[in-house]
């Protein structure tokens, strides 16, 4: 993109009391981002944009760093690049939604394909879910990415903590192809926790935003960076969710863009399940295996997309991690049975196991231990514990 072209967009989008879609008005007045400082009085009357007259007149004083910055972060190691809203390379997904960002920063592998025109060539799931998962939700998040991955969807998430971080994991170790996308310009990576994960997405994925080169990692850019999230994706499934959760965000705004929108269910005694529960009641597909999703994205014709021609991309063809760190082990004692039986599959305390299974406190502990570190059960707050397997 020529320096004055981008210049320009930058322009735009910092311009005080021109918002998106005023932007988007104005583009489609002008023709181009350069041709937008150029229209008269008259023709922004037309618009009903006339207040923004003095504004659009004057160059903001942060263009000149921003641009800088933008200049310099293009520069750096690997495949970056800036996409507007009237390039080739763009996500033909995001035309669809109501609000399309008017830049998408991008970086990685998959978005060097981006830039050579090679888009839509796989579907595409949107995994949600928690910042606190429990340990079964993590698993969830981690085994669907996994398989899903495997069987040619690409994984897009936000990149936080949790059901995010997992799904992302889960897609990275299945040989397969991640999206992120995140709510700070891609200059800094949050949270910190994940720059290794990161750094490894940019081998097989992609990290988008429409955040600016220094953008912190504000409390509003979330909730606004999920239309995107959601926008990038054929359907969304939310793993675990209380009801006040971000996800729940994501996923109505999924359903207002037309999209299909999964839940797994949980316990009832579970607030991280409240969320999922409450969407199932809203209209959104339960599911219970990956069998169920893959055929949700089947009905949606997802799995034959693009329709006509052209192959769906499969994963890497190098060796995969398989997820085994919370594998149930091969070999169990003879008296597993009824204890599993008494742990069930909700969160349960040390008291009121005892009472179901009957066995003496030393002896519970040494076993529940022992499953702990072998992955069978996860340690809750509140001294409880959930069968993960």
């Amino acid at each position: 993109m020529p320096v004055d072209e981008l210049e320009a967009w930058l322009r735009l989008l910092l311009t005080p009391g021109v918002g998106r879609a005023q932007a988007r008005r104005l583009l489609a007045a002008a023709g181009a981002p350069q041709a937008v400082f150029e229209l008269s009085h008259a023709a922004l009357q037309a618009l009903g944009l006339e207040r923004c007259a003095a504004a659009l007149a004057t160059r903001p004083p942060e263009l000149a760093g921003q641009l800088q910055a933008t200049l310099d972060w293009l520069e750096g190691a690997g495949d970056r690049f800036v996409f507007t809203l009237g390039d080739a390379a763009y996500a033909p997904q995001l035309l669809d939604i109501d609000d399309p960002p008017l830049l998408l920063y991008a970086m990685g592998a998959l978005a060097q394909r981006w830039a050579a025109g090679e888009h839509a060539r796989q579907p595409m799931l949107a995994v949600v879910g928690s910042r606190n998962p429990t340990p079964q939700g993590q698993q969830h998040a981690q085994q669907f990415a996994h398989a899903l991955a495997q069987a040619g969807v690409c994984i897009v998430s936000g990149l936080a903590l949790g059901i995010d971080g997992a799904a992302h994991q889960g897609a990275m170790r299945a040989g397969g192809r991640t999206v992120a996308v995140v709510g700070t310009g891609l200059d800094r990576v949050y949270p910190r926790q994940h720059l290794a994960l990161a750094r490894q997405m940019l081998e097989q994925g992609a990290i988008v935003s429409e955040f600016a080169i220094g953008a912190p990692p504000l409390s509003h850019h979330f909730p606004q960076r999920n239309r995107i999230l959601a926008g990038l994706a054929q359907a969304t499934l939310v793993v675990e969710a209380t009801v006040q959760s971000g996800s729940l965000i994501t996923a109505r705004l999924a359903a207002e863009q037309g999209k299909e929108v999964m839940a797994i269910p949980g316990s009832i005694d579970s607030p991280q399940s409240h969320g999922c529960h409450q969407l199932i009641v809203e209209g959104a597909r339960l599911v219970g295996s990956v069998a169920d999703v893959l055929q949700a994205l089947d009905d949606l014709g997802a799995m034959r997309w693009p329709p006509s021609g052209q192959a769906v991309d499969k994963p890497s063809d190098k060796p995969t991690e398989q997820v085994t760190e919370q594998a149930v082990p091969a070999v169990q004692r003879s008296d597993d049975g009824p204890l599993l039986q008494a742990l069930g599959f909700e969160p349960v305390g040390l008291d009121a196991l005892q009472a179901r299974c009957g066995w003496p406190t030393d002896r519970l502990q040494a076993r529940l231990l022992e499953w702990e570190l072998e992955g069978v059960l996860g340690r809750l707050p509140g001294g409880l514990f959930q069968r993960l397997a």
